[in-house]
């Protein structure tokens, strides 16, 4: 989790100078006016579960489709002007970019220009709300805000320019709780709701954050670059996530501050994908633009199951079969670790889990 200077001196400018930057990006756009009204953002991919529900290789599986791009790791901290910062990039790039594991050391391997959950960093300047402990973190049909929605469109165009694609695809766990207000703004949008059978989900959170814990006890600098990159799931920075409902995050924090963390993590799967469900049973619009997909489908059955999510996102099939035959060979569940509960650990993870995860199929 090593973060170089130059990295963490730049990230400190932007976030220090990003009142600039918006204005920089507003200047942007006003800039490019002619050639952004000729773009429309159509059926954009919203990728959303909670962390480590196979949500990154879902995003790197798509991002290779030649219709579709989403943000990149290069794409922080200049993350307000995107067509700038890309047509730059393009001209000026020399180096070679080698592949490394992720910090989450979870067989993942990236370069700069793999993609990532960026926009975050978005959401987080346009709602001040955000990630607070004491404001619910819904954002449902409800919610308007004039300055993001007309930000955040013309920031997607943008980014289309410059990459030449046709749609967008977006992975952002946090926005698994606000699924009903980016549907207000892309009526057309399609979501990907990645879950997991919560016995390994927990597990691996676990796995995780003990991982975080270690490795950002004594480095405040990549702690600082985590909370301005919009990562709080795990390690010193995390936060729970306030659903509207005390009792609930009550209890997972809790379990957290008593290191309770079976607990913990259970309360926290079963609040948001009890949530979710509610939200998608509740909204038939919703309903018919949303897939569940269950990890362990995703690596046993791989085909079938990316069959189905090009369906459901409309995307076209042809132009990825070899990509299609490339992840039906390399998906498999990890075996690197295992879920080592207690029989008392299994009955908790049941007695918290169970009825949401019994209306997810498991």
């Amino acid at each position: 989790m090593h973060v170089p200077l130059s990295l963490y001196a730049s990230s400190y400018f932007f976030q220090k100078t990003k009142a600039v930057w918006k204005l920089l990006g507003n200047l942007e756009t006003l800039i490019l006016k002619d050639e952004i009204c000729s773009i429309h953002i159509k059926n954009p991919i919203y990728i959303a579960g909670v962390a480590r529900s196979g949500s990154t290789i879902l995003l790197e599986m798509l991002n290779q489709h030649p219709q579709l791009t989403s943000h990149r790791y290069s794409d922080f901290p200049n993350v307000y002007t995107p067509y700038w910062r890309n047509w730059l990039k393009q001209r000026t790039s020399t180096k070679q970019l080698i592949l490394q594991e992720r910090a989450h050391k979870d067989r993942i391997k990236i370069t700069e220009h793999s993609p990532e959950a960026i926009e975050e960093v978005l959401w987080i300047d346009f709602f001040k709300q955000l990630h607070q402990d004491d404001v619910s973190q819904i954002l449902d049909g409800t919610t308007k805000n004039l300055k993001f929605e007309k930000f955040y469109k013309d920031h997607i165009k943008k980014l289309l320019l410059v990459r030449r694609k046709q749609r967008y695809l977006c992975k952002g766990n946090y926005n698994l709780t606000r699924l009903g207000y980016i549907q207000k703004l892309f009526p057309d949008a399609k979501f990907i709701i990645p879950v997991r059978n919560p016995v390994n989900h927990i597990a691996s959170c676990i796995k995780q954050d003990n991982l975080y814990s270690k490795n950002l006890a004594n480095n405040p600098r990549a702690m600082r670059y985590l909370k301005w990159a919009g990562h709080f799931e795990f390690g010193p920075n995390k936060h729970s996530i306030y659903l509207n409902n005390s009792i609930e995050f009550n209890k997972i924090k809790q379990a957290f501050e008593t290191d309770d963390k079976v607990s913990a993590w259970a309360y926290h799967w079963n609040s948001l994908y009890k949530n979710v469900c509610s939200q998608i049973n509740e909204d038939e619009k919703l309903k018919s633009a949303s897939l569940f997909m269950r990890y362990e489908d995703l690596c046993n059955n791989s085909e079938e199951s990316i069959t189905g999510i090009l369906l459901h996102c409309n995307i076209e099939q042809e132009t990825f079969e070899e990509i299609r035959k490339e992840y039906v060979k390399k998906l498999n569940e990890p075996s690197y670790y295992e879920a080592k509960f207690t029989q008392k650990d299994l009955c908790n993870i049941e007695n918290i889990c169970g009825a949401t995860a019994r209306s997810l199929g498991y």
